[in-house]
């Protein structure tokens, strides 16, 4: 039975999940099209960060062939003479690691992550202790540690510059700390792995910020009734192991002195009464507010850890279509227009050349969340501070 990082970050989320991965897989759910974008930005951000480091050697897999033989091949090119590796593995006793870049020095081992986020986070804290762990074990002397992540202070100006784009911010130390508690951990998840008992289910178990993926897993393993405590909105996983513990199940089972948020307060008043909650004042006074003509109107945007167009920063949305419903009238008839980029260029001005002919000066614009599409103006109005 061996252990990947994949798995163990599976088994800090989760400890079932782990045992989930090993022996029903098939009751995980697939990728989808929006993690599999962020596996794909990854990938991509990778490349950048590999120019960060001259020299290096790639080696990595496309094929289950080229992973079977990756810890071989990362072995001879070390024997080879090669000092900086990109996407090398390590194996340990049952241990795997992937490690995204290792670079070779005179008296040890640095460790660099490669993270799309633009800050470091705890889950990379645990990621690098497990691979340090592994090195260690492996017979190397882990000298430096840290993770290579988009910098929020870069704007695109031209071709993608990796040393502006990137930022390496050591955590050698943070992740040291873990070294102990990670020995423990390991040995607590092969013991998962090795079991042909499944851990509890309960999504009081989560960590790492992992109920809200955990759920849908969790239906799949048991029955979960209608209305159940699981369908709190944004839930915690102390809440829920709260609820278990006094014997909840249902919305209705909650009682009414346990600690809700206000959204959640009303939710289960709302499920207590089996009805709609509607706050009529507050609908009368917002009504109140709008003038005719009203323009209901909705953005769509592109977002990427790496910019795509000059002016632009990592992960800045930028709108590149828009949907606009107009009501000249109450009770008229709604007319609708609508823009979609469809060239490489920054979408900017197409697009508010078309929104000036569709919109007027005077109105009222519904948006779903107000915030969102007034963000996007403001940044449309940096980049062509003419239609400011």
């Amino acid at each position: 039975m061996t252990l990947t990082k994949s798995e163990y970050l599976l088994f800090l989320k989760h400890r079932a999940w782990l045992w989930v991965k090993k022996y029903q897989k098939a009751l995980l759910p697939p990728i989808d099209a929006a993690t599999q974008a962020l596996f794909d930005a990854g990938n991509e951000l990778e490349i950048y960060a590999e120019a960060l480091f001259p020299g290096g050697v790639t080696l990595g897999f496309s094929s289950y062939d080229q992973y079977t033989t990756l810890a071989q091949r990362t072995q001879r090119a070390l024997r080879e003479g090669a000092t900086t590796l990109f996407q090398a593995r390590f194996d340990a006793g049952s241990l795997i690691c992937l490690t995204d870049i290792v670079v070779f020095t005179e008296t040890g081992v640095k460790l660099y992550e490669v993270k799309s986020s633009t800050k470091v986070k705890d889950e990379h804290i645990f990621d690098l202790a497990f691979q340090m762990v592994v090195l260690e074990r492996a017979g190397y002397m882990v000298e430096e540690i840290g993770v290579v992540h988009c910098a929020t202070d870069y704007v695109r100006e031209g071709a993608i510059e990796p040393s502006r784009l990137l930022k390496i911010e050591i955590i050698t130390d943070q992740v040291v700390e873990k070294r102990e508690l990670t020995h423990g951990l390991i040995d607590q998840a092969l013991a998962v792995a090795l079991s042909r008992e499944r851990p509890d289910i309960s999504p009081r178990h989560c960590r790492l910020n992992s109920l809200h993926d955990w759920l849908p897993i969790y239906r799949q393993l048991t029955e979960v009734p209608e209305s159940s405590i699981y369908d709190l909105p944004s839930p915690t996983a102390v809440q829920i192991g709260e609820l278990e513990d006094r014997g909840c199940r249902l919305i209705t089972d909650i009682p009414e002195n346990f600690e809700l948020t206000e959204r959640q307060q009303r939710y289960v008043e709302s499920v207590r009464r089996a009805d709609v909650l509607i706050d009529e004042q507050r609908i009368t006074e917002f009504l109140g507010t709008i003038e005719y003509p009203v323009y209901f109107f909705d953005y769509e945007t592109a977002a990427h850890c790496i910019p795509l167009y000059d002016g632009t920063r990592p992960y800045q949305q930028v709108p590149f279509q828009y949907s606009l419903h107009v009501l000249h009238e109450p009770g008229g008839a709604l007319s609708h227009s609508e823009y979609l980029h469809q060239n490489a260029e920054h979408p900017g001005e197409s697009l508010i050349s078309a929104l000036k002919k569709d919109i007027g000066s005077e109105g009222t614009v519904i948006v779903w969340y107000a915030p969102f599409e007034t963000a996007r103006n403001k940044e449309l109005a940096e980049t062509s501070p003419e239609h400011a």
